[in-house]
């Protein structure tokens, strides 16, 4: 082969067997697999680091003179290292008043003071690891003497500075000094969130109380009547109505990402908390931890590249006789001919290589090379895979009505609606399939919810009250109910100005408004460092927003499924399918492996080691990482919410069909991660039957891939255009019926106002009732004598009828 072989050896975690993987380069399209463990946030020192904009880095040497000025007034020379428990709380005590002065530079002043505290008053921490620690101590001290709570009230006047908001709308160019008071307070809320958020087994019970109890302070309405994700929700639409153009958008978002995770749960949660549901609801246990079956999945190879093919159709060519090689192979290779393509950028994706020439090899999907020869292929390997298919199938109770209605009228002639029971005059093998079917027969909490809200919609007055458990997720979905749509509607605005495929318009919002500095850079090199600061500060951006929209979604569907459909519903009105389509459809190798980070600039390693002089080569080199953590999670979070939004939904599976998906979704499949490329074969899966039979021959391999990983649900004819649902004229009625249900919904639930009179009790006692005050209209009270006379003196009433 033209190509080097490259050994990759590891050692198997579970059986201790070592793996020798023989993998060519050169000769295919092959990248790496990739190393990644998906989780709720990346490591704790990451994620405090990308708090920071590289341009924010002089502000760490002023907090520290702001404290050290504070402390040197009220303390004698010793370090704030060296004091003990009653001194340091006397300390922050003080500071905890000087938030309340009037002057604002003096309100500045002391706010970094308590930035330096809580960044772990580094000039006295010789490692990275003490600074953690002194910023965990700090922190749950602060918190212990009510820090958070006067935060909390100084955001809210800041944001409701008018002054400042008039100015910064005036100005034509917006830098970091415009946003300084805010930066300053979302970055303590921030690391107060994530610090206290991250467990520790040395953590004191003292600690984990608190923990417990501002967790649940975050998520109940005690700040404002309302949770604070509500109040940064509320920053955000400000801020994307041009009213605030100098908010640090990246900031708010950041702490609304952490204060939702902290508040509702992450993905481990989220599985607890399904788990007790279905154990409440009588309904049987999961088949499997769907976290446990992704992370234990291998990721499969690319699709060829036309070129590969090429180079393998010449080789087997020259190596076999051409009376050995079916004409149909032939046939099929050219009508994949990339040339020959009606669809531009399809060269490399819709031409994998012949189903039927492989048909005496193993599927290459499986392996982590494209075509090597087979003899390379170690027998070991082949007989360490897991035997079956990784997830139990699944079926619902409506496939199992289809399957009998379609099976009595083929062999008896006639229908019994929804009866699955009765199976007299059916042949035995369907009596054995419909038996198979109810042993994999899944029933979702979603169905067991729809059911009761249909009863309580049908019986009013019977059904009785609902019984509304008030936990974080209830009093989230209360809290932003009256403006959900804006807020959809701000949260894709930005991802929009923060894709990288998006180009710059005059009327799009500038979300760099916390990056960039007061003086533009004037050398080469801080140009350089500026540009990196500005995509790394894109990246994070939509980091938090993917992470919000998944999480939000994932909590509302297990609370309650028509709270998730509301919000789904607005995402897909607010075109959220195109945009994240549109996100894809760029290089996403080149996106995954980015380095927009320059490592020794990150916190904490800038405050404690002695900075190297940056130079044009080491800021081009970037780091040594095989990918960009924070990119690759954003990837899996909007395939997430795409698989979300377009789950049994025909109309929405059309508009992937129509915005042309299926070439995009296929060359996100080149990233080698197990999680990324499950989700991209569900998005292919659904909408396989309606590409028609030409692109299925010619896309065989993803087809293959999708039978491997991707869950079956039993009688889904996914791969062939013959499912009923699939009537084109309905889906408008389908949109406007879950429209209706959900509006229902919310009427019946959360609107008091708008409840059906005719169900309302009635007044019947004469006193009370004229005893009530009615606000009568102004126009009336001015023309009263006119109503008298018209309607009172000028009409003859007969009184003894009227006593009768």
């Amino acid at each position: 082969s033209k190509g080097s072989a490259k050994k990759n050896v590891r050692n198997s975690p579970n059986t201790g067997v070592l793996y020798i993987q023989v993998c060519y380069t050169g000769g295919f399209s092959e990248s790496p697999d990739l190393e990644f463990e998906y989780a709720d946030t990346d490591k704790w020192s990451a994620e405090l680091s990308e708090l920071y904009s590289y341009t924010e880095g002089p502000e760490f040497l002023l907090n520290r003179k702001c404290f050290e000025e504070e402390f040197r007034t009220h303390v004698s020379d010793k370090k704030w290292t060296e004091l003990d428990v009653a001194q340091h709380r006397a300390h922050a005590m003080r500071l905890l008043d000087g938030l309340e002065v009037i002057t604002r530079e003096k309100r500045l002043k002391v706010s970094r003071a308590i930035l330096y505290m809580v960044q772990g008053t580094f000039a006295e921490c010789s490692s990275e690891a003490e600074v953690q620690h002194w910023m965990r101590y700090n922190i749950f001290l602060l918190l212990d003497v009510g820090t958070f709570t006067a935060l909390v009230e100084l955001l809210n006047m800041e944001v409701d500075n008018s002054a400042a908001c008039s100015s910064a709308v005036r100005k034509p160019a917006i830098s970091l000094a415009d946003s300084t008071d805010l930066r300053v307070l979302l970055n303590i809320m921030y690391l107060m969130v994530v610090t206290i958020q991250q467990e520790d087994p040395a953590d004191s019970p003292e600690w984990r109380a608190t923990r417990e109890t501002f967790k649940t302070e975050l998520g109940s309405p005690l700040y404002n009547n309302e949770p604070i994700s509500v109040m940064l929700f509320g920053m955000v639409t400000k801020f994307c109505s041009g009213h605030a153009p100098h908010f640090p958008m990246k900031k708010v978002l950041m702490l609304l990402w952490k204060s939702i995770l902290f508040t509702l749960g992450g993905f481990e949660q989220l599985q607890n908390i399904k788990v007790r549901k279905r154990e409440e609801l009588r309904l049987p246990p999961l088949p499997e931890d769907s976290i446990r079956v992704i992370r234990s999945m291998r990721a499969a190879s690319p699709p060829a590249s036309a070129s590969d093919l090429i180079e393998q159709q010449q080789k087997r060519a020259r190596r076999e006789h051409k009376s050995l090689i079916k004409q149909d192979n032939l046939d099929a290779f050219n009508e994949k001919d990339p040339y020959k393509s009606d669809e531009p950028r399809e060269d490399e994706d819709d031409n994998d290589d012949n189903d039927n020439s492989m048909e005496a090899e193993p599927f290459p999907m499986e392996r982590d090379e494209v075509m090597p020869p087979p003899i390379l292929h170690p027998t070991s390997e082949r007989v360490n895979f897991p035997k079956g298919l990784p997830w139990a199938p699944k079926v619902r109770e409506k496939d199992i009505e289809h399957f009998l209605e379609s099976s009595r009228s083929k062999f008896i002639g006639y229908t019994l609606g929804n009866d699955t029971d009765t199976v007299v005059g059916l042949p035995r093998p369907i009596h054995e399939s419909i038996r198979t079917l109810k042993q994999h027969k899944y029933i979702s909490i979603a169905e067991i919810q729809i059911a009761k809200e249909d009863e309580f919609q049908k019986t009013p007055l019977s059904g009785g009250e609902e019984d509304v458990e008030m936990c974080s997720t209830e009093l989230l979905y209360q809290g932003i109910l009256p403006s959900l749509p804006q807020y959809m509607i701000a949260l894709l605005k930005i991802l929009l100005a923060a894709a990288p495929t998006s180009k710059a318009k005059t009327d799009s919002i500038n979300i760099l408004a916390d990056v960039l500095p007061e003086e533009m850079p004037t050398t080469v090199l801080q140009s350089m460092k500026l540009g990196v600061d500005v995509n790394r500060h894109k990246e994070i951006i939509v980091k938090a927003i993917s992470a919000i929209l998944l999480l939000l979604l994932k909590h509302f569907k297990l609370n309650h499924v028509y709270q998730f459909e509301y919000m789904a519903q607005h995402l897909v009105f607010a075109n959220c399918i195109p945009l994240i389509l549109k996100f894809f459809n760029q290089n996403i190798i080149s996106y995954i492996t980015a380095k927009n980070s320059i490592s020794v600039l990150d916190f904490p390693y800038c405050v404690v080691h002695e900075l190297p002089e940056l130079t044009a080569e080491s800021l081009e080199a970037g780091d040594n990482n095989q990918f960009c953590w924070r990119n690759l999670f954003s990837c899996i979070n909007l395939l997430r919410i795409l698989n979300k939004l377009t789950k049994w939904k025909h109309s929405r599976t059309m508009m992937l069909v129509v915005f042309k998906s299926a070439p995009i979704l296929k060359r996100a499949l080149k990233v080698k991660q197990a999680m990324m490329q499950l989700y991209v074969l569900k998005l292919l899966k659904v909408q396989t039957k309606y590409l028609g039979r030409q692109w299925r021959k010619s896309n065989m391999k993803t087809m293959s891939a999708i039978y491997q990983k991707v869950r079956h649900r039993l009688n889904d004819d996914w791969a062939y255009g013959n499912d009923l649902d699939a009537r084109p004229w309905d889906f408008q009625a389908e949109e406007c019926a879950l429209r209706a249900n959900i509006e229902r919904f919310n009427s019946r639930r959360y609107d008091n106002n708008q409840r059906n009179p005719d169900f309302l009790p009635v007044d019947n006692c004469l006193q009370s009732v004229l005893g009530q005050r009615v606000d009568l209209p102004e126009d009336f009270q001015m023309n009263y004598d006119l109503w008298l006379e018209r309607e009172v003196f000028s009409k003859p009433i007969s009184w003894e009828e009227l006593l009768q």
